[in-house]
């Protein structure tokens, strides 16, 4: 540790804390110290890759922490050592998170902090930093749909508020009144940014001003003020649910990360706060106090030294990870058995719009934790009306009308699987989940390849051209989604399929894509069993057969390649509906391929990286010597999607996938 000052200058008030308290916040407090300083020595040594300090800091994690119930979730970051240890994890599984070894919590697969552990009720962050605000949202809406009058804490850093996470986080915790506790660490600089060129107002805490949010300002350096402070805040929020920003004031030490030093801060700057060090203020304090004297002080810290050794010593002997292709493959997914609920013989003639509402319903009367989010679906019943009556049906709790923020929904949805619960976020237009792009592809796709979280999650995607709707209310962008390890994606093209896929989606615990054309919602019908049933992913449908050609398709277009053969009764193809695209039927590709000898893949995306380029080097890969002919792609231009009817009609392909069919079989 640092040379002790002669007097603390931090001004304590024990407001009737007992001896035994007092010294297990300075135990707690002088363990991530210690543990720090040793990591610095390690990496040095080229024993650890990266070291993000959090020296200067460890009285708001631990005093946040021992004011948390061990049963209530803590949201931290990477400069939170003092949240892990206070929770107690085993040293050696820190240490070996931190060596990426297979007794961590990552596997290797992550590094820091970048973990989370259901056993610790300890949520970790990603990169990105503001997503985790909304994930705190989506653990407290969960606490307060069970009544379970509990507190969640969550971190951020003074630039993490700069993020439109933090404003869509927080407008949400506050219109929902959600027992969040924001905890903003504001240490001076977000890496070398000074606050100054961060916001303009005068403290973090006026922003809730503007939520209508109660906030405080605590000293963060003060363990017993940060300590005392949380615990009544707390308390409070426990008995009356209600999201609260707390600003805690302190200072980072180190750099950013270790790489970056702090040649950018004033000396005299550093000199002020490290007058404040919280751990040697505290320790003098509790010596002044006749709390702790010399012998136990030394004894405590060789205890804490001790069990650093020796876990540090068990995490150096374990054996390193060994690469196993397998084992990295079968954690993208968490495993999923399919139970097939057969359908019975009534039926019901359904547009497809009514299927997929008709599904929604059987599954919210059949999960009785699954809630569904979006703009206006509630009263109003959404704009499509997929959700008209469902109010009437389950209450406001379940069924959720959200401000406009598609990033804090998609987070609260991450949230509440991680506490137990299943969602079904609606986007309004499928071309607005671009504003929640970022938590979808980066928090619920990788969650459980990294730590094992399985994110429970289905967002439904109203899609497509063909209605004069424009850029912004036409695309079809599944190829976005298809790209990315750990999302399943779904896109029907009939009633019948609709809802069987559907129930899948939202009984499966892994994210979904729910994609629905907006083209065929009132266009087609189709007779559809009046109850519950499950349709497997991955299994396309042949809709027609025929020795000629194999055609490839799925949502509005399989309905296009239909009507181009209706109109040319000479030729005979093999029609496969996709249905799914990931995980996507290859088997049934490859089988009509080798029989037909052509192959043609028709899609409403543009066409250059969309799913079709996929497919078809898939077949050459696996087919070559059965084709008669090169693959042929058709799809729309490679321009954005216009509204004006006749260019709209130009844009799609519908109209040029005869001359593409009879150009394949002329080959």
């Amino acid at each position: 540790m640092s040379s002790p000052i002669a007097l603390h200058t931090i001004q304590y008030n024990t407001q009737d804390i007992d001896n035994d308290t007092l010294i297990l916040l300075y135990k707690n407090l002088l363990k991530p110290r210690l543990i720090e300083e040793k990591m610095l020595v390690l990496l040095r040594q080229g024993k650890i890759s990266k070291w993000f300090s959090g020296i200067g800091q460890e009285a708001i994690s631990v005093g946040v922490t021992m004011a948390m119930n061990m049963d209530e979730y803590i949201l931290p970051m990477h400069r939170n050592l003092g949240v892990f240890t206070t929770r107690e994890i085993p040293l050696s599984r820190l240490f070996a998170q931190w060596q990426g070894k297979a007794s961590g919590f990552t596997k290797g697969r992550d590094r820091s902090f970048h973990f989370g552990t259901q056993e610790f009720k300890i949520i970790g962050m990603i990169s990105h930093l503001g997503p985790q605000l909304g994930v705190a949202d989506g653990i407290a809406l969960a606490s307060n749909l069970k009544n379970k009058n509990q507190v969640t804490a969550v971190f951020s850093g003074e630039g993490g508020t700069s993020e439109g996470d933090f404003h869509e986080a927080l407008n949400v915790a506050s219109v929902w009144q959600l027992p969040v506790l924001f905890c903003i660490e504001n240490n001076g600089y977000g890496l070398s940014t000074p606050t100054n060129e961060q916001y303009r107002c005068e403290h973090i805490a006026d922003k809730g001003i503007g939520y209508g949010m109660e906030s405080h300002i605590i000293d963060g350096n003060n363990i017993l003020e940060v300590f005392t402070r949380v615990t009544a805040i707390a308390d409070s929020m426990r008995q009356s649910p209600r999201p609260i920003l707390l600003e805690f004031k302190t200072f980072r030490m180190r750099g950013h990360e270790e790489a970056s030093g702090t040649k950018y801060i004033p000396q005299e700057l550093m000199d002020t706060w490290a007058s404040k060090d919280p751990v040697i203020n505290f320790q003098t304090f509790l010596k002044d106090q006749g709390v702790l004297n010399e012998s136990l002080e030394i004894a405590i810290k060789e205890d804490i030294i001790s069990e650093i050794n020796t876990h540090l010593k068990i995490a150096f002997d374990e054996d390193d990870i060994v690469p196993d292709k397998t084992n990295e493959l079968n954690d993208v997914y968490k495993s999923f058995e399919y139970q097939e609920i057969e359908k019975k013989p009534e039926t019901n003639q359904l547009r497809l719009i009514d299927a997929i509402s008709d599904g929604l319903k059987q599954s919210m009367e059949r999960h009785h934790d699954l809630v569904i989010m979006g703009q206006d679906i509630a009263e109003y019943g959404g704009a499509f009306k997929i959700t008209e009556g469902f109010v009437k049906q389950f209450g406001k709790e379940r069924v959720r009308n959200t401000p406009i923020c598609e990033s804090a929904i998609v987070e609260v949805a991450m949230g509440l699987s991680i506490a137990g619960m299943k969602s079904v976020v609606e986007m309004q237009f499928a071309d607005f989940v671009s504003s929640g792009f970022n938590p979808i592809v980066n928090y619920l796709a990788k969650s459980h390849y990294r730590w094992g979280q399985q994110a429970d999650v289905v967002i439904r995607m109203p899609c497509g051209a063909g209605v004069g709707a424009g850029p912004f209310h036409s695309q079809t962008n599944e190829a976005w989604f298809t790209k990315t390890p750990g999302l399943k994606v779904v896109y029907p093209a009939f009633p019948y399929d609709a809802k069987g896929l559907l129930a899948t989606a939202i009984n499966d615990p892994n994210p979904v894509l729910f994609f629905e054309h907006k083209g065929l919602y009132r266009s087609i019908r189709q007779e559809v069993p009046i109850d519950y049933y499950t349709l497997p992913f991955g299994k396309a449908s042949v809709l027609r057969k025929g020795d000629d050609v194999t055609i490839i398709s799925y949502g509005a277009a399989v309905h296009w390649a239909l009507e181009t053969l209706d109109n040319n009764l000479d030729i005979q193809a093999d029609v496969i509906d996709l249905r799914t695209l990931q995980p996507l039927d290859t088997e049934t590709i490859y089988t009509s391929v080798k029989k037909t000898g052509r192959a043609i893949i028709l899609q409403e995306d543009s066409l250059f990286g969309g799913i079709g380029s996929d497919i078809s080097a898939l077949i050459m890969e696996h087919c070559f010597e059965y084709l008669d002919a090169p693959v042929k792609r058709v799809a729309s231009l490679e321009t954005p999607i216009p509204f004006l009817k006749q260019l709209e009609e130009q844009y799609l392909p519908k109209n040029t996938f005869e001359s593409e069919l009879k150009s394949l079989l002329e080959y």
